[in-house]
């Protein structure tokens, strides 16, 4: 017989936070300042070892964007697949980090693997440039 999963007050919170979120990142530091600001207590390492836990669990997908920002997490639903390939988009201006899931990036890993024996990470991929927003004011800003 399998062992229930104990269950916290505070896992709920957090595990309703993560619906909320779906499809968008978040840092713990993202979900800890949730909290505090509905005066919620939870501790910050709380928050990052049931984080943690879930990504083991395979609920929650955890991003490094690069080597000076946090890790950001993404809660895709209940049928996550940490083995789709996905890539990012970041916004050099806002700092914005955009789900990109595009079938032609899918085909350039493809060629890099065959033409060139090497094989990308997509959950560590990230295009640099600037999102539509920032690009707008940018283009206005030289007129």
């Amino acid at each position: 017989m399998q062992k229930a999963a104990y269950k916290t007050r505070q896992q709920d919170l957090l595990f309703s936070y993560l619906r909320e979120m779906q499809g968008k990142h978040f840092t713990a530091e993202d979900v800890h300042a949730h909290f505090e600001a509905k005066n919620i207590s939870i501790g910050i390492a709380t928050i990052y070892r049931q984080l943690e836990k879930l990504v083991a669990e395979g609920k929650i997908q955890k991003y490094f964007i690069d080597d000076h920002s946090a890790a950001c997490f993404e809660y895709a639903g209940e049928n996550c697949n940490n083995n789709e390939q996905h890539f990012h988009l970041k916004c050099e201006l806002c700092g914005r980090l955009i789900h990109l899931e595009c079938e032609e990036l899918e085909e350039l890993g493809g060629h890099l693997k065959t033409e060139h024996g090497f094989v990308i990470n997509p959950l560590r991929t990230v295009f640099y440039g600037l999102c539509t927003d920032c690009a707008d004011k940018k283009e206005n800003e030289d007129e």
